[in-house]
């Protein structure tokens, strides 16, 4: 299996259609191929050979599409990362793959200096690939396609290394997941299997380029031969005004964003009608979130998707059926999905132990042709992944006799509060029912009395406000006394990864380290 097989087929199959719209600029999959193939010919001119790491520091765009293609074109390893680290988290990075070159924006431009000095391996080329006037000590991206006649695909297939994802390194220094061409390629695959992507499908990117929710439908899209719409990086008014102005039919959401749109204040401004499917996961979608964009989207179909940067994205999904089938009596509505096609799902003891029987909590764990290599330069870390063959989530959850999965919680998010087991998922979904509140994460604290005590962090919508008697008040309608917060922060906004996840480690480390200093 080869990666640029799914850009050969758009361009065989869709050679006049259009492939990529940013901004004002449209290109078609002949115009793209040639691209492509021509900037692989000018990364060779700069020194990429085979197996080379490319780094790749932007905002999502047309040129950062075409990038992912042109480096395995050229048969070298991306390295997309995340934009929103700070740069001792990028050199960190840089550091640990040690890239021979970096694709650069202008949105990055004045960083560059500052990595390239505190980079201990050295990048030895940058290329600039964003708008605008290119440096004079940087090579300039058109040029390169300009001046170089295609290359011939020198990319590898299988099992061999395509590409290097950093986990978002919220609970410590960021992992490289070693992705193959088997693993992107099938992944695609899997989505449009899955999520119904088709040649028709105009789909906004919204998500970063350099995410798993952002890469993985960009090249299941291209397999399809559809079109993408590239958002920089979400925003709530620009999205609404992108979807409006080319009738986007798909999107990729996670539900902070869906939330952020709905909550709007010119939300009911905008057209959104061409809206025919929308894939939501990252992380857990109230059900008053779901509801609220059921109404704003009643023509629109919501699959929930479910994987990690260590399965190369989608490993479950939940199709829209069972969101309102009453055949279930809407019980599968909270589950987080099915097994996806080729992959395989249990529920084991925590840590990689044995799988245990339906309808018991333990850990999720997953098996496939999407499982990452492993982690880049940490052999100790990719033994610890794995037990058995089977990859080890972290995430904690149960399966029904259907074979639904239900996520609760990661292992390490699920609270002890007096001995018992709270879920903060089951929690956060009883807070989100208040109606002044917009958004809400719940964290377990230090308590002497319980061990953790069920902490909510509260964000209210415009105008709206709730005293924590009121909020408290309210949960015990929906919860157990035990599972109700015992404390409650007013927030402006949640901290938010890449991806779009509440950070509950940054949410929860204030508490802990006083907890140890006591």
């Amino acid at each position: 299996m080869r990666f640029t097989s799914c850009l050969t087929r758009a361009v065989q199959t869709r050679a006049q259609y259009t492939a990529t719209i940013y901004r004002d600029r449209e290109r078609s999959w002949a115009e793209v191929g040639q691209r492509v193939a021509r900037l692989a010919a000018g990364l060779q001119s700069q020194g990429i050979q085979p197996g080379d790491r490319v780094a790749i520091l932007a905002l999502n765009s047309d040129n950062y599409f075409e990038a992912f293609f042109a480096v395995a074109w050229a048969g070298a390893v991306s390295v997309p990362i995340n934009t929103r680290w700070a740069p001792a988290e990028i050199i960190y990075a840089l550091d640990d793959c040690s890239p021979r070159l970096l694709l650069c924006d202008e949105n990055f431009v004045g960083l560059v200096p500052r990595l390239r000095q505190e980079t201990a391996a050295g990048i030895e080329s940058v290329v600039f690939m964003g708008e605008g006037e290119t440096p004079a000590w940087m090579a300039d991206y058109e040029s390169l396609i300009a001046e170089h006649e295609p290359a011939a695909d020198a990319g590898g297939e299988g099992e061999e290394l395509c590409s290097i994802c950093y986990t978002g390194g919220t609970t410590g220094f960021s992992k490289g997941v070693m992705l193959s061409h088997t693993n992107l390629l099938y992944a695609a695959v899997n989505w449009i299997a899955s999520l119904h992507f088709t040649e028709e499908t105009v789909f906004m990117h919204s998500a970063g380029f350099f995410h798993m929710a952002g890469s993985i439908p960009a090249f299941a899209l291209t397999l399809a031969g559809g079109t993408h719409v590239c958002l920089p990086k979400f925003d709530a008014e620009l999205g609404m005004r992108i979807i409006q102005r080319h009738r986007v039919t798909y999107c990729l959401f996670v539900p902070t964003m869906i939330n952020m749109m709905l909550n709007h204040p010119r939300s009911q401004e905008f057209d959104l009608s061409s809206l025919r499917y929308i894939e939501y996961g990252a992380s857990s979608m109230s059900e008053s979130v779901l509801a609220a964009a059921l109404e704003r989207l009643p023509d629109c179909t919501f699959i929930q998707g479910y994987g990690l940067t260590e399965s190369t994205a989608l490993s479950l999904s939940l199709p829209w059926k069972y969101h309102f089938d009453s055949e279930h009596q809407c019980s599968k509505r909270v589950a987080t999905g099915r097994v996806a096609f080729g992959m395989e799902v249990r529920i084991t003891v925590p840590g990689g132990g044995a799988e245990l029987p339906r309808g018991e909590h333990g850990e999720i764990s997953l098996r496939g042709p999407q499982i990452m290599l492993g982690y880049w330069n940490q052999r100790e870390l990719t033994e610890a992944a794995f037990c058995h063959g089977w990859l080890c989530t972290g995430d904690g959850g149960y399966m029904d006799e259907d074979g639904f999965v239900y996520l609760t919680d990661r292992v390490k998010d699920m609270i002890v509060s007096g001995g018992e087991n709270v879920y903060s998922r089951e929690v956060e979904n009883a807070v989100y029912k208040h109606p002044a509140v917009k958004d809400c994460s719940v964290i377990g604290i230090p308590s002497e009395e319980w061990g953790e005590a069920v902490h909510a962090v509260v964000v209210f919508k415009e105008g709206g406000s709730a005293s924590y008697e009121e909020i408290l008040e309210h949960c015990r309608s929906y919860l157990a006394g035990y599972k109700c917060p015992r404390s409650m922060e007013v927030r402006d906004a949640l901290p938010l990864s890449g991806a779009g996840k509440p950070l509950k480690a940054e949410l929860r480390a204030p508490y802990w380290r006083t907890a140890e200093t006591v």
